[in-house]
């Protein structure tokens, strides 16, 4: 594909050319994707095979060496997650197996530097969120060079059997995304025995591996990937392919209080989500899932404390139609859902003041969506194309025009594994914010990643 060609048309400021281009992309590799779809094993499984058998064992404890049956059974364990995204660490390189194959431990890392250059409508942060661009010229910041460390991360993952406990994982995950994206702090720490999982980890009602691959670290508007302190319960039907799960979550809201007609309360009850999910085959599934939200205020010029009930609905998907090409999909919509990611968790969207009842929160309907190809040239090369599309909709309009009414995403990119544990990409973003007033902008970008794990 010309370089210029797709440069011109993400320049460009008319939506139907960019949907267009993002059709035409599609088609170009939907047709590839035929020609070679008699191919015996799926890229993308190669890919992951490579990966598998790239480990250093070393084995504790007395006895023979375990079959190696065994031991790809519980190298398999560090990649099942059905909450795991593309952004996610792969399984450690070193790993202390037990001989009779009934204990694993890996410590690993990643180390991944992005790098990107903005122009037309810089965003001022590391990841490319449609919010944060103007919607007016500002001649000091036109242009924008940057880079960033986030995303570089060490974890650390035991997985066993236990003849009283059965299966049992723990995992802690820290990386570097804090203060100027350098600063240390923690990012998951869980433990699962068997069904349950006790810990901070991703949401019930996220599904990262439904999420295109991107380079840029924020990825599609609305993307739902929030992590909270919980307690889950999942149970795997293996006959049927069919999960269930359910969990409590600790609650967190943003709230449009100004402290004299309106304040926030302290949330005394959890979020609660739940899903359901068809997998026909590792790594394709269906899924819908669902969240439930208690958000409490008081109005101070009635001097009366209300509790308003938010909820969300998501159908994400992820399959195959044809060995070399991936299909990602997801549609969520609801009132005061999206606290877990996308765009409206950037702003104060979970209840927001009526312009017309001083005193009185709301919550808001809004919805989103963004699909995603990928084409594997090879088991090492791989092309994607994301768009997606996010929209906030107070019933009782807003009191400035200036507030966010809807933004658009999109990103194509190129990623190549020099080897199984590095990888290099380069990538191309656009987006666009519109305000309730008419007024609206674009962002240009495009940017590079160099990643080692280990």
């Amino acid at each position: 594909m010309n370089f210029a060609i797709v440069m011109n048309v993400i320049k460009s400021k008319n939506p139907f050319q960019l949907m267009n281009f993002i059709t035409r992309t599609a088609a170009i590799m939907l047709s590839a994707a035929c020609a070679l779809g008699a191919m015996a094993t799926a890229p993308a499984d190669e890919q992951h095979e490579a990966l598998v058998k790239d480990h250093k064992l070393i084995f504790f404890g007395e006895g023979e060496t375990p079959q190696s049956d065994s031991i790809r059974n519980l190298v398999e364990n560090f990649y099942y997650d059905q909450f795991r995204s593309f952004q996610d660490p792969q399984a450690p390189y070193f790993l202390f197996m037990s001989r009779d194959s009934q204990l694993a431990m890996g410590i690993g890392g990643m180390v991944r530097m992005r790098g990107y250059f903005d122009w037309g409508g810089t965003t001022g942060t590391p990841g490319f969120s449609p919010y944060f661009i103007p919607t007016q010229r500002d001649e000091l910041n036109r242009q924008r060079i940057g880079s960033s460390p986030a995303g570089t991360a060490l974890f650390f993952r035991v997985i066993g059997r236990n003849k009283r406990l059965g299966d049992y994982q723990l995992y802690i995950e820290a990386n570097f995304n804090g203060y100027q994206t350098r600063d240390f702090h923690l990012k998951k720490a869980y433990a699962t025995i068997n069904d349950w999982t006790i810990g901070y980890a991703s949401s019930t009602f996220g599904d990262g591996a439904a999420v295109p691959p991107t380079i840029d670290a924020s990825g599609p508007t609305m993307k739902m990937d929030g992590t909270n302190v919980l307690v889950r319960y999942m149970h795997h039907f293996r006959k049927s392919g069919i999960y269930v799960a359910a969990s409590v979550e600790t609650p967190d809201m943003t709230v449009q209080e100004d402290g004299t007609s309106t304040a926030a309360r302290s949330q005394f009850m959890p979020n609660i989500a739940a899903m359901v999910q068809y997998e026909w085959l590792t790594g394709q599934h269906i899924r819908l899932s669902a969240i439930t939200r208690f958000l409490p205020y008081r109005d101070m010029i009635n001097s009366r404390n209300h509790q308003k009930v938010g909820w969300g609905l998501q159908f994400s998907t992820v399959f195959r139609p044809v060995d070399p090409l991936t299909v990602y999909a997801t549609v969520n919509g609801g009132r005061s859902y999206s606290n877990f990611g996308g765009d409206f968790l950037l702003g104060k969207y979970d209840l927001v003041a009526n312009p017309e009842k001083p005193g009185q929160l709301n919550t808001v309907p809004g919805w989103g969506y963004f699909a995603g190809l990928q084409y594997n040239f090879t088991p090492q090369v791989f092309m994607s194309a994301t768009f997606g599309q996010g929209r906030y909709l107070p019933h009782h309009g807003t009191a400035a025009g200036s507030d966010y009414k809807y933004g658009l995403y999109g990103a194509v990119n190129l990623f190549w594994y020099l080897t199984p544990r590095i990888s290099f990409g380069a990538e191309a973003n656009f987006g666009e914010r519109m305000n309730f007033d008419g007024t609206h902008g674009w962002g240009h970008r495009v940017g590079a990643l160099a990643q080692f794990s280990f």
